[in-house]
């Protein structure tokens, strides 16, 4: 007896590639947290500098640059957090930091979009985060730059702006766990896999959006990335 899929199945979300008619086909979403030193201070925590800790979100909560996405419901504290973003294009498992640039296939603006307030009420209460990060229209992705015209990760400044005024600003250089650490440490609990994104982590400066904003957040070397927050759905 064949076996019948009782609903349509989403499509796997894609990203556009700069140059390329080509997409990139999104496997998994890693969000590395308090991965900037002054960050972790603004949200009133320490870098915790023993291991890197992640979340994740959803493939299908991915929109592109360009877009107007809903105020979510649920919150009252909506926020930016801009985010230098890794294409994983090589199975990775267990790798050293040595190596690890070598399962890299390139790299992208990313906004980590936050409900602020039930993360931080998730946050007090020992719970997991996954309301407050986890969610429709949260990883907002420009086109993916391939590594090597990219070039090496060092003191490229990544910065955001609302309605042309600068709230996020700082270099790649600043990154508490730098990326080649990201992908080794992260490779020992799963199997990487090409597809697969790591949010590597936002500046200080995160802070509210309402409906009417517009955001614009760039890393020098890269596509910049744009969203324009709509009234709630």
């Amino acid at each position: 007896m064949t076996a019948v899929v009782l609903f349509d199945v989403p499509a796997s979300p894609t990203v556009a590639i700069k140059g390329s008619p080509s997409r990139f086909p999104v496997n998994r979403i890693f969000c590395v947290g308090r991965n900037y030193a002054e960050h972790a201070k603004e949200m009133g925590v320490e870098v915790d500098r023993e291991t890197p800790f992640y979340f994740l979100k959803s493939p299908h909560a991915l929109v592109e640059t360009g877009a107007t996405v809903a105020y979510p419901p649920g919150t009252g504290n909506y926020h930016y957090e801009m985010e230098f973003v890794v294409a994983i294009g090589k199975a990775a498992y267990k790798v050293s930091v040595d190596d690890a640039l070598e399962h890299i296939y390139g790299y992208a603006c990313g906004l980590d979009m936050t409900r602020r307030d039930l993360q931080l009420d998730a946050r007090a209460k020992g719970r997991p985060w996954d309301l407050g990060k986890d969610f429709e229209e949260s990883a907002v992705m420009s086109e993916i730059v391939k590594k090597s015209e990219f070039g090496a990760i060092g003191e490229q400044r990544i910065q955001l702006e609302v309605d042309g005024g600068i709230k996020q600003s700082a270099r790649l250089s600043d990154l508490v766990w730098a990326v080649p650490e990201l992908i080794s440490h992260l490779s020992g609990f799963y199997h990487l896999s090409p597809g697969d994104l790591i949010f590597t982590g936002t500046p200080a400066g995160v802070g509210a959006v309402v409906a009417g904003n517009r955001i614009r957040g760039t890393v020098e070397g890269l596509p910049e990335i744009n969203l324009s927050i709509g009234e709630p759905s």
